[in-house]
């Protein structure tokens, strides 16, 4: 298979987070997701997802079946979902529910994308009820969620969600992979900590897949950065907000709205966040077409991804479209031509 086809044989999706920028309000970056969206579709993406964070000010994202809804109101024929609801932070009767009347509304389009973060702090832990070291059963919140979702269940009912059909998906890194085997669920995961841990996360939850009639097959989608411009100084330069965002973060607690490039550049920098900077600036997939798409051709490759969900943030909205559209352009002839899991 050459390169082009490689790539054009596997839906391409978006995940969006609702990233502030300086001098922008939240309602502001909410409303651009939305315009995102239909652009998306557009382009010929195949999901749309919005994710969950609480108490960010970078992120203007944190009801993402409130924003989900939105976004399908706005678009008609990209799937919309969430990448993901984190459920330790809600009941799973509520989320059934509130799935339940996105898929009423838009069937056949809505994703039910799960993960299990518990927030960025400890006050923010705090609020949402629960510790950093709050022994959450995972296992028992998501066996009570789908099985809302089943037919003819007894007691109490997450009404309209009983006997929908929601694609459930499980983000998951490492060896929280199993669990998706385990339930027989997509795995969405990324190379956070590097492709070979990457890899080897794959491969255990393809050999251990339990397979259910929703899922007969394992299903992998593989969540990375991509960044596409007119040269390689550019896309690397595009990555510097979203880098000095994770520095700031992760030594003063706290996400910042998105600065530009060139302040970027005046900030002032301890060693640590120096590092954790220059750390931030790796493992992102950007450059030009040349560049990018053998990139991506040896991910789809050594990882067997029956999909790629790009996520990409930047100061330059401008920018960040005109690399979505340029990514679409490349891979657009069979793209989402597979279809839905």
């Amino acid at each position: 298979m050459s390169m082009s086809s490689a790539l054009q044989a596997i839906p391409f999706s978006i995940l969006d987070r609702s990233r502030v920028r300086q001098g922008q309000s939240h309602s502001d970056a909410l409303r651009e997701t939305v315009e995102f969206a239909r652009l998306a579709q557009d382009w010929g993406y195949h999901r749309f997802w919005v994710a969950e964070h609480h108490s960010v000010p970078g992120v203007a994202g944190s009801a993402p079946t409130v924003l989900a809804a939105a976004v399908a109101a706005a678009t008609t024929r990209i799937r919309v979902g969430t990448g993901g609801v984190m459920l330790p932070n809600h009941q799973p009767l509520v989320v059934a529910e509130q799935f339940g009347v996105l898929e009423s509304l838009f069937p056949g389009r809505i994703d039910m994308g799960l993960g299990r973060s518990v927030g960025f702090t400890d006050g923010v832990r705090r609020a949402l009820g629960h510790t950093k070291d709050d022994a959450e059963d995972f296992d028992a919140q998501l066996t009570a969620l789908l099985g809302y979702f089943a037919t003819g269940s007894r007691g109490v009912h997450a009404w309209p969600a009983e006997e929908l059909r929601v694609p459930a998906f499980l983000l998951a890194t490492g060896s929280s992979a199993q669990r998706a085997a385990r339930f027989g669920l997509p795995l969405v995961i990324s190379p956070f900590t590097g492709v070979e841990p990457m890899i080897e996360a794959i491969e255990r939850y393809r050999a251990e897949f339990a397979p259910t009639s929703a899922n007969p097959a394992p299903y992998v989608i593989v969540s990375t950065s991509v960044v596409l411009a007119d040269s390689p100084a550019h896309a690397r330069r595009l990555l510097l907000p979203e880098a000095w965002s994770a520095a700031y973060s992760r030594t003063r607690g706290e996400f910042p709205a998105l600065i530009s490039p060139e302040q970027v550049e005046r900030e002032p920098m301890t060693g640590r966040q120096r590092a954790i900077f220059e750390e931030s600036l790796r493992g992102h997939i950007h450059g030009t077409e040349d560049t990018v798409l053998p990139e991506l051709e040896r991910l789809v490759r050594r990882s067997g991804a029956d999909e790629i969900l790009v996520h990409t943030s930047t100061f330059d909205r401008a920018a960040r479209l005109e690399s979505h559209r340029r990514l679409a352009a490349a891979v657009r002839p069979r793209l989402a031509a597979t279809g839905s899991v």
